[in-house]
């Protein structure tokens, strides 16, 4: 059978799609042990685990860039989940770091925004995530910052409030979250989750990944594998099992 006459016998596969979203956290979620790298190895044949994370961004970007990432016609219908995962950057302090500080309101009313958005596609409350940003370690990250000639630009009180503020949202919009700020430190000495004082370390990406399956597992495990097991497939009549 030519390919074209398959293609127009058989259903176009479309794999189901979970979207990563967010900062260098997000982006850096697919190196060796990353925790979306431990998704996608969950998920296999069932999900195509997409990784949207955009090292250095802010809230006030992002909500910009959403809209380009996903539309109505453009497979908002195969989303199966969204992590938005914003925070680190926004609450960087102004005064050291003007570029990337994002006021706390303005972050929240952010963070709204985007679920108001994914909303407004027909993705609904129960497939979107929302994570905090992670407890900052400040004496390690001053020696990151130092390193780089600057002086220490967040510290962790303040990156618990705009953790705070992500709950909040999270419970106004209807949506699950992952209030990473907290559970990180309920392990009074948390600077092994975090490799430089900011990003997660192995440790802090295999506690992530753990605390999100436990969200995923049940809106996600149900979902079938894609195309049957090999053994299953008619070898004398291939068309039958895979058109």
């Amino acid at each position: 059978m030519a390919l074209a006459e398959a293609g127009a016998r058989g259903r176009l596969l479309r794999w189901p799609r979970v979207l990563l979203f967010g900062d260098s956290i997000t982006e850096y979620s697919f190196q060796e042990n990353g925790w979306g790298a431990y998704l996608a190895e969950r998920l296999v044949r069932k999900c195509d685990v997409v990784n949207r994370g955009i090292s250095g961004y802010n809230t006030r970007w992002a909500k910009l860039i959403l809209p380009r990432l996903i539309t109505e016609n453009t497979g908002a219908d195969s989303i199966a989940a969204v992590t938005i995962f914003f925070g680190a950057n926004d609450s960087a302090l102004k005064e050291l770091n003007p570029k990337q500080h994002v006021p706390l309101e303005e972050y929240a009313a952010n963070l709204k925004s985007m679920v108001q958005y994914l909303k407004s596609i027909d993705i609904t409350a129960d497939k979107i995530i929302l994570i905090t940003p992670p407890p900052l370690q400040e004496s390690a990250w001053e020696k990151a910052c130092l390193a780089k000639g600057d002086k220490l630009n967040r510290c962790n009180a303040t990156t618990g409030q705009y953790a705070q503020a992500c709950v909040q949202v999270a419970r106004e919009c209807g949506t699950d979250v992952l209030d990473l700020w907290s559970l990180m430190q309920k392990n009074q000495d948390f600077s092994s989750y975090l490799s430089d004082g900011l990003h997660l370390s192995t440790k802090g990406n295999s506690f992530l990944a753990a605390q999100l399956w436990s969200c995923l597992e049940n809106k996600l495990s149900a979902l079938p594998s894609l195309l049957p097991y090999w053994r299953d497939v008619d070898h004398t009549n291939p068309e039958a099992s895979l058109l």
